[in-house]
C-alpha cells in the first residue's frame, strides 16, 4: 500500500508564501515524475507543477516564475514552494506520483488527500 501526505496548506495574504510538502510512503520500488495539482470550486482539476525524477520541471503558465517544485528522492517527498500568492491561487493542492511497487509491476498513479490553500485578505 502506497499513501501521499500533504502538508503546508493554510490561509496567507495576497502576496505571502506558502511551502506545501508531500511525503510518499509503502511500498515503493521507483517513483518516477512527481506533481501538484490543483482544484478550485467550480473548476476542473488542473496541472500547477511536475518534476521528474531526474530533476526536470514543468510549470503551468499561470504560476510560472512565482512557485518552484523540489523533491528529495531519499526521502520520496516532493515540494512546492509558492510565492507572490494571488487570490487566484486559492484551491485544494493535490500531490501526485507516478511510481512502482516492484521492478515487475506497471506504473501507477498515487494521489494524496489534498490540502487547502486560501489567499485572501
Amino acid at each position: 500500500q502506497v499513501q501521499l501526505v500533504e502538508s503546508g496548506g493554510g490561509l496567507v495574504q495576497p502576496g505571502g508564501s506558502l511551502r506545501l510538502s508531500c511525503a510518499a510512503s509503502g511500498n515503493i520500488f521507483s517513483i518516477y515524475a512527481m506533481g501538484w495539482y490543483r482544484q478550485a470550486p467550480g473548476k476542473q482539476r488542473e496541472l500547477v507543477a511536475i518534476i521528474t525524477s531526474g530533476g526536470s520541471t514543468n510549470y503551468a503558465d499561470s504560476v510560472k516564475g512565482r512557485f518552484t517544485i523540489s523533491r528529495d528522492n531519499a526521502k520520496n517527498t516532493v515540494y512546492l514552494q509558492m510565492n507572490s500568492l494571488k487570490p487566484e491561487d486559492t484551491a485544494v493542492y493535490y500531490c501526485n506520483a507516478d511510481l512502482k511497487w516492484s521492478p515487475i509491476t506497471p506504473r501507477y498513479d498515487y494521489w494524496g488527500q489534498g490540502t487547502q490553500v486560501t489567499v485572501s485578505s
